[in-house]
């Protein structure tokens, strides 16, 4: 069930078991979780914090529960949770896992359903799989990160959200939603290696397709979608802030120049790859001739695909935005559950409280009664 006081989402009555980390792991768990899914963080903490509103988002909607793996009873704990969970999800350095007494086959042998989700920058094997690294490494060693820059100049970290979440996280649970699925089917469960390496070299699926067509050049800032195309830019305006363009067909293109006052006459072909830094400047002498907002309204209403680049704080009061709630502003300003569905919408549950605070609640929640609890603490297993 869902967390007291939010609507059943299109997970209920999945049963998740968090081994709590950093990144990747834990947003695919909140993700689990704001979708209805039954969500026990379980990390280092105090059994007796008290329930107050905490500065990671990350940890919202489930409960966090003081668990010491590093303690006999705190891993019994986990494996007598492990029995009635659908999945477990770790984000711990390969091996560590089994060290503890709670790898795949440590917990399969207590529950062979279950889906145990690993979550690595280079995947469980191989010769980098017990290396240290952050989602630069791994984009990096993907081919992710070359790519992504201005001509002659070095290439730019996409902040995280290429290997971390994009390449992590969203691929950790595609594959464990569908090893649920063979597992209800089949009564079987599996591991789910995703390494941030193997996802984000997945998301460049197009990009390769291009070059082995020969339409995608193996430069920066020189294709249609690296910023060395006029047509897909980003463009100061005269009070310092940007807009974003991303004409590309075109008939958009069209409004595009349009809306500049730009005879397409005066133009080259738009595909006419020589012509493109000429084409740039021509766009960035209109555009620096007016406000952000100014462009906004004059592009108002048109498929010309040009949209303001909004700083974080200023997308959650756009007004686009506001009308579809796509951050929840109540207090606290966080993107709202993604995506949406007609019959069973997800919803933010409870927000982060601190490490432990949910010990209780979440274990009673799961079958685990005070006098187990009392049991549990007494050997030392919530630390």
């Amino acid at each position: 069930m869902g967390l007291i006081g939010s609507p059943v989402g299109p997970l209920d009555g999945l049963k998740v078991l968090e081994l709590a980390g950093i990144g990747p792991a834990p947003y695919a768990c909140m993700l689990l979780a704001d979708l209805g899914a039954d969500v026990l963080r379980l990390e280092r903490g105090d059994a007796d914090a008290k329930d107050v509103f905490t500065w990671d988002l990350l940890a919202r909607s489930r409960p966090s529960v003081a668990v010491d793996l590093k303690n006999a009873a705190g891993r019994q704990l986990v494996l007598r949770l492990a029995e009635r969970a659908d999945v477990l999800i770790e984000g711990f350095r390969p091996g560590v896992a089994e060290r503890l007494g709670l790898g795949p086959d440590d917990v399969a042998a207590r529950n062979p359903q279950l889906v145990y989700g690993r979550m690595t920058g280079y995947g469980q094997d191989g010769v980098l799989a017990p290396r240290a690294g952050h989602d630069i490494n791994y984009i990096a060693l993907s081919g992710a990160l070359w790519m992504i820059g201005r001509a002659g100049d070095r290439p730019v970290p996409p902040l995280n959200l290429v290997g971390d979440f994009g390449g992590g996280s969203l691929f950790l649970l595609f594959g464990v939603l569908a090893a649920v699925l063979h597992a209800r089917a089949s009564g079987e469960g599996q591991v789910v290696d995703a390494a941030m390496v193997d996802g984000s070299a997945s998301m460049l699926t197009m990009a390769h397709a291009f070059m082995n067509l020969g339409y995608w050049r193996e430069e920066r800032g020189a294709n249609i979608l690296d910023s060395g195309a006029p047509f897909y830019e980003v463009y100061e305006t005269s009070d310092g802030r940007y807009i974003a363009v991303g004409a590309i067909e075109p008939q958009f293109y069209a409004e595009l120049l349009r809306g500049l006052a730009i005879d397409p006459a005066s133009l080259p072909p738009q595909m006419d790859r020589d012509a493109w830094p000429m084409v740039k400047e021509r766009l960035a002498a209109a555009f620096i001739t007016k406000t952000r907002d100014q462009w906004e309204s004059i592009f108002a209403g048109t498929d010309a695909c040009v949209t303001p680049v909004l700083s974080p704080r200023e997308a959650a009061a756009h007004p686009a935005n506001v009308a579809r709630r796509v951050f929840e502003v109540d207090g606290t300003i966080q993107p709202s559950p993604a995506p949406r569905f007609s019959k069973t919408p997800g919803a933010i549950g409870d927000p982060p409280g601190l490490a432990g605070s949910g010990t209780r609640a979440g274990l009673s929640r799961w079958g685990v009664d005070e006098g187990e609890q009392a049991s549990f603490r007494n050997a030392g297993a919530f630390g």
